[in-house]
C-alpha cells in the first residue's frame, strides 16, 4: 500500500481518478487531431481550453504554438517547472482503437498526447491545493521534440530568465510514458538517462562513367560502402567498450540505373553518445575516418555533423526523489530499477542542462499485452493504457507539492 506518511500527498490518487474523465476525454480529443513539429494550433487550443477556468497566468508562444502556464501558490518560494511534450509522429495508425487519428499520415504514436492531458489534470489538483504551495509551478506545453528542437525553441523566447513568466525555475520534471513498461511503473536513473543524437551526413564525390568501364571512371560507391564498415571498426577500435556509443548508417544511396556510375553516393547516419567527451572525440574521428577512405579510393568526401539533442542527465537528488515519491504516492511495488540509459534523445535536455531535475518514465503498457513484446513507443501499434495516465497526473502534482513546501 502507499504510504501516505506526508499529508500534503494523501488522497492525491484519489483526486486523480476523480479528474479521469477529464484526462481521457482530453486524451481522445489530442488523439485524434494528431499535429507535427512546432505550429500544433488545434493541440494549442485543446490546452487553453482545458485551463481556461484555472487560475492560472497563460502565455503562448511567439515562434511556436508552445504554452506555458504559471500556478502562484498561496506562500513565496521556488518554482518547479512541469514539462509535457505535444507534437506527434509522421505514421499512420494501425491501432484499431474507436478514437485512432483522424489526420492521414499523422498519429501520437510517442504518447505525448498523454502527457498533455496528465500534465492539464495535475493543474487542476495543484489549483485545488494552492494553500499548500510555497511558491510557484510553471507549465510548460512544448512543441516540437520529435527532432524540431520545440524545448530549445521555449528557452530562447525567455522561458528560464528571471524575466521568464515564473523566473528561473529551481528544479524541473518530466515524465514520458512508455507502452514497454508494466502499467504504472516509475523508472529512473541518476546521471544520464538517454543520448545526444548527431547526424552524420557525408557526400563521396568521385567521377562519373559508363559502368562497363570502371576504370575510366572514379567509382564513388565502393568508397562508400567501405566507409560504413570503417565507420563501424573506428567505433569498436577507438572508444572503450566501457562507453557506450552508436553509430548507425541509416541511408545510403546512389546512382539512378545501372549502367550508368554516378559522381556522388550519399550516406546518412545518427550518431549517439553518453559523454561530452566521447561525444567531441567521435566528431574528429567521424571526420578523419570519412575523408581518409574517400582519399583511399581516389574520392573526396564532404561530411557535415548536425548537432542534435544534448545528453539528458538527471540530477541526483531529483532522481531520488521521483523514486521516493513514487514509492511513497503509487507503492513501492511501482518503482523499477533502471540499470542503464536509453540511447534514445530527448529534448528536455535542453532544460536540464540549465535546471536540476529528472526525467522519468511511467509505464503505459495495456493489462491485455507482454511488455516485452508489446508493440512500443514510436511504432503504429502503438497503444498505452489510459488507466496509467491517474498515475501519471498523481506524480506531476507530488513533485510539485514536494518541491514547494
Amino acid at each position: 500500500m502507499p504510504d501516505h506518511s506526508d499529508p500534503r500527498l494523501a488522497g492525491l490518487t484519489a483526486a486523480a481518478h476523480a479528474v479521469q474523465p477529464r484526462t481521457v476525454a482530453l486524451r481522445r480529443r489530442l488523439h485524434r487531431n494528431p499535429e507535427l513539429g512546432l505550429e500544433l494550433p488545434m493541440t494549442r487550443t485543446a490546452v487553453l481550453d482545458e485551463l481556461a477556468d484555472l487560475p492560472l497566468k497563460v502565455h503562448t508562444g511567439r515562434s511556436c504554438s508552445s504554452v506555458t502556464a504559471v500556478l502562484e501558490g498561496d506562500k513565496p518560494g521556488p518554482t518547479v517547472l512541469l514539462r509535457a511534450d505535444m507534437d506527434a509522429l509522421p505514421l499512420t495508425e494501425r491501432t484499431g482503437l474507436a478514437f485512432t487519428s483522424e489526420i492521414d499520415g499523422v498519429m501520437h504514436a510517442c504518447g505525448h498526447d498523454t502527457h498533455v492531458a496528465m500534465l492539464a489534470s495535475a493543474a487542476r489538483l495543484l489549483a485545488d491545493r494552492r494553500e499548500l504551495l510555497a511558491g510557484r509551478v510553471l507549465l510548460m506545453f512544448q512543441p516540437g521534440e520529435e527532432g524540431d528542437h520545440g524545448a530549445r525553441h521555449m528557452i530562447e523566447e525567455g522561458l528560464l530568465e528571471p524575466s521568464g513568466p515564473a523566473g528561473t525555475p529551481d528544479s524541473a520534471y518530466a515524465l514520458h510514458i512508455s507502452a514497454t513498461m508494466p502499467t504504472g511503473t516509475v523508472q529512473t536513473r541518476p546521471g544520464p538517462i538517454m543520448a545526444s543524437a548527431d547526424v552524420l551526413r557525408v557526400t563521396v564525390r568521385g567521377r562519373g562513367g559508363h559502368a562497363s568501364a570502371p576504370h575510366d571512371a572514379l567509382d564513388p560507391v565502393p568508397s562508400a560502402a567501405a566507409m560504413v564498415g570503417a565507420l563501424q571498426t573506428m567505433l569498436t577500435r577507438r572508444v572503450t567498450a566501457l562507453e557506450p556509443a552508436v553509430l548507425t548508417v541509416a541511408q545510403i544511396r546512389a546512382g539512378t540505373t545501372s549502367n550508368v556510375i554516378p559522381d556522388t553516393a550519399y550516406l546518412e547516419a545518427t550518431l549517439r553518445t553518453l559523454t561530452e567527451p566521447t561525444r567531441t572525440f567521435l566528431h574528429e574521428q567521424v571526420r578523419q575516418v570519412c575523408q581518409h577512405t574517400a582519399a583511399a579510393y581516389g574520392c573526396t568526401a564532404s561530411v557535415f555533423l548536425e548537432p542534435g539533442y544534448p545528453i539528458t542527465v538527471n540530477d541526483a537528488a531529483a532522481s531520488a526523489r521521483v523514486d521516493e515519491l513514487a514509492a511513497t504516492v503509487l507503492g513501492p511495488n511501482r518503482v523499477s530499477p533502471m540499470t542503464s540509459p536509453i540511447l534514445g534523445s530527448e529534448d528536455f535536455s535542453y532544460v536540464l542542462n540549465r535546471v536540476p531535475g529528472a526525467l522519468a518514465f511511467l509505464g503505459g503498457c495495456p493489462p491485455h499485452l507482454d511488455p516485452d513484446h508489446a508493440a512500443p513507443n514510436h511504432s503504429n501499434r502503438v497503444q498505452f493504457d489510459e488507466a496509467a495516465m491517474v498515475d501519471g497526473v498523481a506524480m506531476y502534482a507530488a513533485l510539485a507539492l514536494d518541491a514547494l513546501r
